[in-house]
């Protein structure tokens, strides 16, 4: 959601924009301030931002995106295997695979039955006892190197939306192997009969894959051990699945869920509901891919719309659930990190919290509870934004110490 201001939109961010009065009442009567999500020295990824998240210092056991992917999925990783990221993406048709586009990370958000299909196209031609390809969603799959080696210098295809590729290109000892498969993978997709059933209907075909996020298997401290709390995850995208079943989180599949816009939200509310209310779970974590892929598409309304659709049919009917319950709860709303609407990519920049504790009221919280007025002489807020968290003076250097203040 944390964004910059936006020409688009008079100079204001999308936070700043979105009618989202319920997370705004959380802000007005709960902690607002900026967490660092990302160290310096980590790429900006959702995998290092979400263990952060979590509670999960990334520089310890961030290991790569793609093996928490493999554990989503359940493809068993031995200690000597390498994996990485498999995208199914839209590049330009220039003969010389050198001279081609990024046109798009996601070949239009390519549905994961049409995916399959291609996927296994691939595995079938280009997989190996020792390169092994496996099926994820939409345009996120996987490649399993058996043995491998690790060092290889990749790029995520969404940081060079509409970029020439060259620059980008694989590096390093083994380089020559998957720019290979890269560049081979154009023959085997370009007339598919997947691709020319989405042209025909005015879809980006997938005409190339996109070998990226290498890692080996991180060994996470379980959430319960660490926090004295069962837990779910609730998503639709299998890197959170991932680092949720590392930290020995319960995976819950909702149907309909998507990690754009059209997700079934409904459907993942009531599934954070259910999870607390009615299987006794103390705690679950909710994640929300479609600002980010607004971010990403450069869709600076569909940004605006998510942000308060969030709001609308996830914060409030999860607030009015718990409120209606009689129990005591904590809620705490941030972004894993921002995806800037100008760059259409991943920053390491701070992003906005807000912790809400419905024992918090009329200012009548102890210290211990994080309570904004009550924190050294913080400034309390009205609003959920950028501007309002900076405001309040609360920093936390260090992101993956905000789940510790969260369930203290």
């Amino acid at each position: 959601m944390a964004d910059e201001p936006v020409e688009e939109l008079g100079g204001k961010t999308p936070l700043e924009v979105a009618h989202k009065p319920v997370i705004d009442y959380m802000a007005a009567h709960g902690e607002v301030g900026m967490v660092k999500t990302v160290p310096d020295a980590i790429p900006p990824g959702s995998d290092t931002a979400n263990l952060s998240v979590m509670g999960y210092d990334p520089r310890i056991y961030s290991t790569g995106r793609s093996p928490l992917e493999a554990v989503s999925m359940g493809v068993h990783l031995e200690d000597t295997d390498v994996t990485f990221r498999c995208n199914l993406v839209t590049l330009t048709d220039d003969e010389l695979y050198a001279s081609k586009t990024m046109l798009d990370h996601s070949s239009d958000e390519i549905a994961t039955e049409d995916a399959a299909e291609l996927i296994e196209t691939i595995s079938r031609h280009l997989g190996t006892e020792e390169f092994r390809f496996y099926a994820g969603r939409s345009y996120r799959h996987l490649l399993v190197w058996r043995k491998g080696r690790t060092g290889n210098i990749m790029t995520p295809p969404h940081d060079i939306l509409e970029r020439n590729i060259n620059p980008y290109l694989p590096k390093g000892e083994n380089s020559d192997v998957f720019l290979r498969m890269m560049e081979q993978s154009v023959a085997l997709l370009r007339d598919h009969p997947v691709n020319i059933r989405r042209k025909k209907v005015g879809l980006r075909p997938a005409n190339s894959i996109w070998l990226w996020g290498e890692g080996k298997r991180p060994a996470l401290q379980r959430f319960e051990e660490k926090y004295g709390l069962k837990g779910s995850i609730i998503a639709a995208v299998d890197l959170i699945f991932g680092i949720g079943i590392c930290a020995g989180l319960e995976p819950v599949e909702v149907d309909g869920a998507t990690g754009n816009i059209h997700t079934n939200f409904d459907g993942k509310a009531q599934a954070a509901i259910d999870q607390l209310l009615k299987f006794g779970k103390d705690f679950v974590y909710v994640h929300l891919e479609a600002p980010d892929e607004c971010g990403h598409r450069f869709e600076v309304d569909n940004k605006v719309k998510s942000i308060e659709i969030i709001d609308r049919k996830i914060v409030a009917p999860i607030k009015d659930a718990l409120d209606v319950s009689g129990e005591d709860y904590s809620i705490m709303v941030l972004p894993d990190h921002p995806t800037p609407l100008r760059l259409r990519t991943h920053t390491s920049n701070p992003v906005p919290y807000v912790i809400y504790r419905n024992t918090c009221r009329d200012g009548a919280c102890p210290v211990s509870t994080g309570h904004v007025s009550t924190i050294d002489g913080a400034c309390p807020v009205s609003t959920y934004t950028e501007k309002t968290a900076i405001s309040t003076g609360i920093y936390i250097k260090e992101g993956f110490r905000l789940m510790d203040r969260f369930v203290r």
